[in-house]
């Protein structure tokens, strides 16, 4: 029997960890992917069309396609220009998704379309259908709207939230319910991660699942939204938030000197383990080094969930 694998978060981080598992034998794939994004051309489409926030799931689309093909080019491609003309700055896959949205009269249709024609593995479910908007509260009590602004304000967050009650697809909650194993996918904590698992619908599957919760810790801080974070901060962060966590994975490569000088030039530091946590932390082998950027290796976690699914059976 198939083991159903369910990823949670947005971004590039989340994309990652698809890339990667993509290719797993037996397995079925649900990625639930953020809507709270409101900057470029998503946060343009959006206003526009008031339709949910686009841009994390074109780009899950592309990396969970199965294959390198032309029309997944056309999905990323970007319009060039002067800033005055309309289509300067969108992607032509958010155009796409737009498009389908107002012929079908459904986003889940839009997406289920373009997942058809790019032959995606697995199943691509927003978190929310709903057009919602991000807020942060910081340290000294400042409230910043919009996740594209919340990275941008040099103060510690204390949470983030909605300014409603965001109803989550009915998809998702029944993906997380009947789950063998939930990932947290790698990347921004407050503007990935936690924009999904602050919806109740979705927090409340998260603690009545049998899966095993599995949260894959980023290997450097952010400027701004978690500089001087450790692994320990990560996980009560994600946890605070409302979703459980039973075992975290960490990279055990030591980064190169140089790497972490020019990351530190940029605010980031190594995300490091103190030995804190409630939970078991497994340390396995996750980056690259690649052009000297510190990158996870989809094909490393690709190995790492195949030896979890294993102790799963």
């Amino acid at each position: 029997m198939k083991k159903r694998v369910v990823v949670i978060g947005g971004g590039h981080g989340q994309s990652t960890i698809l890339r990667g598992i993509k290719d797993i034998d037996n397995i079925d794939i649900t990625a639930i992917v953020t809507v709270a994004d409101d900057g470029g051309s998503t946060g343009r489409i959006r206003n526009l069309y008031q339709i949910p926030a686009m841009g994390d799931i074109r780009n899950v689309m592309i990396a969970m396609s199965k294959s390198e093909n032309f029309m997944k080019d056309l999905m990323d491609y970007r319009f060039e220009g002067e800033e005055n003309e309309d289509v300067v700055g969108h992607n032509l896959g958010n155009l796409i998704l737009t498009a389908l949205t107002q012929i079908t009269g459904s986003f889940m249709d839009a997406i289920l379309t373009v997942s058809k024609v790019l032959n995606v593995s697995g199943k691509i479910i927003p978190s929310s259908l709903e057009v919602i908007t991000l807020y942060a509260l910081m340290d000294d009590d400042t409230i910043v709207k919009g996740e594209a602004n919340i990275p941008n304000y040099n103060h510690h967050i204390k949470k983030v939230f909605y300014d409603k009650e965001v109803k989550a697809t009915k998809e998702a909650i029944e993906a997380i319910e009947k789950a063998d194993l939930v990932i947290y996918g790698i990347g921004s904590v407050y503007t990935s991660i936690l924009p999904n698992v602050i919806i109740k619908g979705i927090r409340e599957a998260l603690h009545n699942t049998k899966a095993k919760r599995v949260y894959f810790a980023n290997c450097m801080t952010q400027n701004n939204e978690t500089f001087d974070f450790d692994l320990f901060d990560h996980v009560a962060t994600i946890e605070r938030h409302g979703a459980p966590i039973d075992l975290v994975i960490k990279h055990s490569e030591v980064i190169p000197f140089y790497i972490k000088s020019r990351y530190l030039k940029q605010n980031s530091i190594e995300v490091m383990d103190k030995g804190d946590l409630k939970q078991p932390v497994i340390e396995c082998e996750l980056l690259t080094f690649k052009d000297n950027l510190v990158r996870h290796d989809p094909q490393k976690i690709k190995k790492v969930v195949e030896d979890i699914l294993k102790e799963l059976d």
